[in-house]
């Protein structure tokens, strides 16, 4: 298995219920800075016995990445709504919503 999907996966897997982050923001935390994209294809790749929040990761405007009404956006924007997290239009405010982890919980919980 891909060492660079078991880093995001376990990064995302951090995200509290009730915030996002940005496929940029999980790269850079990750370990992996300008590799946006491939989070994007590491949470095509999630093991289906491996619990990762995917739904909590958006692009960096705050828009869900699947074409508005489409089944996958649906999806992902009822689980954000679940975790109060507000959704208008394909779009959470990330001012609002956007996970800030600090230093010392970063360091406590991030493996490299």
């Amino acid at each position: 298995m891909n060492s660079n999907y078991i880093q995001i996966w376990r990064t995302v897997q951090l995200i509290p219920i009730g915030f996002v982050s940005s496929y940029g923001q999980i790269a850079d935390l990750a370990g992996l800075p300008g590799r946006a994209r491939l989070v994007g294809k590491s949470l095509g790749f999630i093991p289906s016995d491996m619990n990762v929040p995917w739904y909590r990761v958006l692009r960096s405007n705050g828009q869900i990445a699947f074409p508005l009404g489409s089944e996958s956006a649906i999806v992902q924007a009822g689980l954000l709504q679940e975790e109060e997290v507000v959704v208008i239009n394909n779009r959470v405010k990330m001012k609002l919503f956007q996970w800030q982890p600090d230093l010392i919980e970063i360091l406590n919980k991030l493996e490299y």
